[in-house]
């Protein structure tokens, strides 16, 4: 159930970065700019983790899109869509915000690499 809610909630920052005007490329474009935060990590496992899941989390995504929407800035709006489309699809794909015990220690649990 939770993975459908947040291929519902990825589905709909798509659909909103269309009605701002975007096209459906510009949206897979910066999808995985949010991913950056993981240059947290070269300041050790404390600070990737909190790095990372400051830019991850949905409030923060929520905040920056409404204030974008407010003083009426698109690529505000946009950016915080994209904050917004990319947690979900990170945690409809097993990625969740992250524990300072290592980069595959989230709060959906542990990743695990398949080992073959």
């Amino acid at each position: 159930m939770l993975k459908i809610e947040e291929a519902g909630m990825f589905i709909l920052a798509f659909y909103l970065s269309i009605l701002l005007g975007y096209t459906w490329w510009v949206f897979v474009l910066f999808l995985l700019v949010p991913d950056i935060s993981m240059i947290g990590y070269l300041f050790g496992n404390k600070a990737g983790a909190n790095i990372y899941s400051f830019f991850h989390q949905k409030s923060l995504a929520v905040l920056v899109g409404i204030v974008g929407y407010v003083v009426d800035i698109p690529e505000l709006t946009f950016s915080g869509i994209i904050l917004f489309g990319h947690s979900s699809f990170d945690r409809l794909t097993g990625y969740g915000l992250k524990y300072s015990k290592g980069f595959n220690y989230t709060h959906l649990g542990a990743i695990r690499k398949n080992k073959q």
